[in-house]
């Protein structure tokens, strides 16, 4: 996405697996006071846009909210409508989906409908370092059709059940940074979205990996789809701040 200013790990029609600004060019995250309906997120992310001088098409990457798991058939749903205001913005193309994106479902302060939590986006910058933001990921493979098929240790929430979904997290979320030349040293936030206790496994799963530099943002979270139990995202952004909502 160059018009953008930043490049993009392809993925699935509802997102990107992470994106990277081009040189002369940074990404900054805007967190939101409150979560906002999508339509109203939207209409808020153009303007703050516009006021910093920059196209719709910066918008890089984001952070949803959700009042719970969805179908395999009500996710699809979903993404077609989300993917619609992608396409009014000329940043998709096509099946093509530049935009990075972690879509989770909180257990407390739920939200009424699907909202932005944070968004992601390039501004100008030549003398600036390189920057990043993967995209968060479950225990299961993308673009297999669907995931009740895929998902590691499916129904399972032992121990050793948890540690395996994570191994297979981590190691996509290694996989990911590998595109941009990029590892745990790199980041500098690291998120996790789980309802089930995975403390058993930190030191040896996160800690002998690197994953724990800066520490890590636990949100008692699930993932978007039905019996995914184990998401994680993370980013090398040098400038966040939270956005009045």
């Amino acid at each position: 996405m160059e018009s953008g200013g930043y490049r993009y790990i392809p993925g699935v029609k509802q997102y990107s697996a992470g994106v990277a600004a081009l040189p002369g060019y940074r990404i900054e995250r805007a967190r939101f006071s409150r979560p906002v309906p999508i339509k109203d997120g939207f209409d808020l992310i153009g303007k703050h846009l516009e006021s910093i001088g920059r196209p719709l098409t910066a918008f890089c990457a984001c952070e949803l909210r959700s009042p719970g798991q969805f179908s395999e058939e009500g996710f699809i749903a979903f993404n077609e409508a989300y993917t619609s205001r992608l396409r009014e913005w000329q940043i998709m193309s096509g099946d093509d989906n530049p935009v990075g994106r972690a879509n989770v479902c909180p257990e407390f302060d739920v939200p009424a409908e699907p909202s932005f939590y944070a968004f992601a986006y390039t501004v100008e910058d030549k003398d600036a370092a390189p920057s990043f933001v993967i995209a968060g990921s479950g225990e299961a493979p993308e673009g297999k059709g669907n995931y009740q098929d895929h998902i590691v240790r499916l129904g399972e929430l032992s121990t050793d059940a948890m540690r395996e979904k994570a191994q297979f997290v981590l190691d996509e979320m290694e996989r990911r940074m590998a595109h941009f030349d990029a590892g745990w040293a790199d980041t500098t936030a690291v998120q996790v979205y789980c309802v089930h206790d995975f403390h058993p496994f930190i030191r040896e799963e996160m800690g002998a990996r690197g994953v724990l530099r800066s520490g890590i943002t636990w949100y008692f979270n699930r993932p978007p789809v039905m019996n995914l139990e184990f998401e994680m995202d993370c980013r090398r952004v040098t400038r966040e701040f939270v956005l009045e909502a």
